[in-house]
């Protein structure tokens, strides 16, 4: 179970991942996945899905993929990871996947520090925000499955790229900051 909050730390949305057994056994954080949002009422409100793939860099032929659905049934964008040698990079899509945003991470993901994804322009001139996951400190970097992430973005940016970004927050954890797999998620 994942909770999203506000930026008042307000509790808005809960998401809970719908997997398989084998997937998340044999798979891994590599495994396909269907996150649904729901709101404080319990109504699904958004559907986050990734088919399986590959997710190594020499294989730029099966390159992750995710599709945000909102309502459940209506895609309203995508993430799209582009092939780079070292730098894990993105392009965020629209419904119609036109590219809409760029999305680039640091060369080194470990460090003892937090970690950006900085959201920019497709011209990758204009910074529109980031995607920052929280270094939670040795102990719980080290023994817990448990991250925080925060997503900044303008409060004008079109509510689909954002219902978008949420998905690619999703996405990063599962590439790059999930080792185990956790069938309680």
């Amino acid at each position: 179970m994942y909770l999203i909050k506000n930026n008042l730390g307000q509790k808005i949305y809960y998401a809970a991942e719908d997997s398989k057994c084998c997937s998340l056994l044999f798979c891994g954080s590599h495994r396909c996945f269907v996150i649904h949002i729901t709101d404080n009422f319990g109504q699904i409100i958004m559907d986050i899905l990734r088919p399986l793939r590959c997710s190594k860099c020499c294989f730029p032929c099966c390159l992750q993929e995710l599709e945000v659905q909102a309502p459940p049934g209506t895609p309203v964008g995508y993430v799209v990871q582009n092939w780079h040698p070292y730098l894990p990079k993105f392009t965020i899509q629209n419904e119609r996947r036109e590219p809409v945003l760029k999305m680039a991470g640091p060369c080194v993901l470990f460090c003892f520090s937090d970690i950006d994804f900085k959201v920019t322009s497709l011209d990758e001139t204009m910074l529109v925000g980031k995607i920052k996951k929280q270094w939670g400190g040795f102990i719980k970097e080290a023994f817990t499955d448990v991250d925080n992430y925060e997503i900044q973005f303008p409060k004008d940016l079109d509510v689909k790229i954002k219902a978008v970004l949420i998905g690619a927050c999703f996405l990063i954890d599962f590439m790059f900051f999930e080792e185990r797999p956790s069938p309680e998620r």
